[in-house]
């Protein structure tokens, strides 16, 4: 079966993304095709998920959640997935996809995806049969394998980890383990120039797995994409979005979605709450949401009036209540807690930056108090 999309990672995200969206597409005619999915990591979760994706059957996302305020409660009958294989084992298909078929490579690899290996080397790109250990690893050599047999043919990689310009970041990785292993020049110009790496923001709260395929997920879901020149997209959908200007969606969730959870977390830590407190409990307790909409609307939305983006952002904050509020997800306020001082650095930060660039500056007091404790 033919699969132009291939796709590394198997989790419940991209069953609940990327796979769901291009079946929809896919339904509608307006998807490039089916995806193969392709296992990296070596866990008995990930394998069971493996072998149900292989079957070829569809799968079921549970949608639950607000909408306009509204309870949404419906099942998503996704059926995309034509292939599914291990790395380890099938590696002769991976290198045979991306020479017959593939003109759209997907990934989410989690936290330490981007990480190289030490057993990784130039010899990798002469086994047919051996797969390399990291992901950027193995993108060298299965782009060498594409270069060698069709490369004029476009390709374009949109990566979905949560990394700031993800496609830039691996584009940058995946060059520098090419020249280190000292392969040609021109092949390493092609990984440049000729393979097109996009920058993508995900955003969407997969609350849970079913068994062995499927997901829970929230209502709401946006996939951010860079516009980049000969770019090639997977399918066409409502949730996602072809911008010139990513930054400006990577600021909504960064200092509204991320920000305000943190919010909550520095109240809920500073006033000694409950362990199992969530964050739908937090919108429930009028004191609590009372100082976060405070945060929100006197500290953060005159950030975004100044900088042109008020509309935008008052759009996106009605979302990001509706999501908060959620009565079908049990989001733990001691889950979003670790790491918390950086996370303060990371969300609080730009926001108080921005603020202090006007003039006059905005004042911002509650995060600038929860601010100076994480320095």
């Amino acid at each position: 079966m033919s699969c132009p999309i291939l796709q590394f990672g198997t989790g419940r995200f991209l069953q609940a993304h990327v796979d769901l969206f291009v079946s929809e597409a896919l339904a509608a005619r307006d998807a490039l095709g089916r995806i193969a999915v392709v296992q990296t990591t070596e866990s008995a979760e990930s394998s069971r998920r493996l072998a149900a994706l292989a079957t070829g059957r569809a799968y079921h996302v549970k949608v639950r959640g607000l909408r306009d305020g509204l309870a949404v409660d419906e099942t998503v009958h996704v059926d995309v997935v034509g292939a599914a294989w291990n790395a380890a084992r099938d590696w002769r298909h991976i290198l045979d996809a991306i020479t017959d078929d593939a003109q759209v490579i997907v990934s989410n690899t989690a936290d330490r995806g981007y990480e190289l290996s030490l057993v990784d080397g130039a010899h990798a790109v002469t086994r047919d049969t051996t797969a390399p250990a990291s992901f950027p690893a193995k993108l060298v050599v299965l782009l060498h394998h594409r270069w060698r047999t069709r490369a004029s043919a476009p390709l374009t990689i949109l990566p979905c980890e949560l990394v700031q310009c993800n496609g830039d970041a691996l584009r940058d990785i995946v060059v520098g383990l090419a020249a280190s292993w000292r392969l040609p020049e021109e092949f390493v110009a092609y990984l440049r120039t000729h393979c097109v790496w996009v920058n993508s923001l995900v955003d969407r709260i997969v609350s849970g797995a079913l068994e062995p395929i499927g997901a829970i997920a929230e209502p709401y879901a946006l996939w951010a994409i860079e516009h980049r020149e000969r770019m090639v997209l997977p399918c066409r959908h409502d949730a996602i979005v072809v911008t010139p200007e990513l930054a400006k969606y990577e600021r909504l969730k960064l200092m509204l979605l991320n920000l305000g959870h943190t919010y909550l977390v520095e109240r809920w830590l500073t006033n000694g709450q409950a362990p199992a407190a969530t964050v739908r409990g937090a919108m429930s307790d009028k004191d609590l949401s009372a100082e976060l909409e405070a945060v929100w609307n006197d500290e953060v939305i005159p950030v975004f009036d100044a900088i042109g983006e008020g509309i935008e952002a008052r759009a996106y904050l009605n979302d990001v209540r509706d999501r908060f509020r959620n009565p079908f997800l049990e989001h733990r306020l001691a889950d979003i807690a670790r790491d918390h001082a950086e996370k303060k650095r990371r969300r609080f930060g730009p926001a108080i930056d921005l603020a202090s660039l006007q003039r006059p500056p905005i004042d911002q007091p509650r995060l600038r108090a929860a601010l100076a404790d994480a320095n």
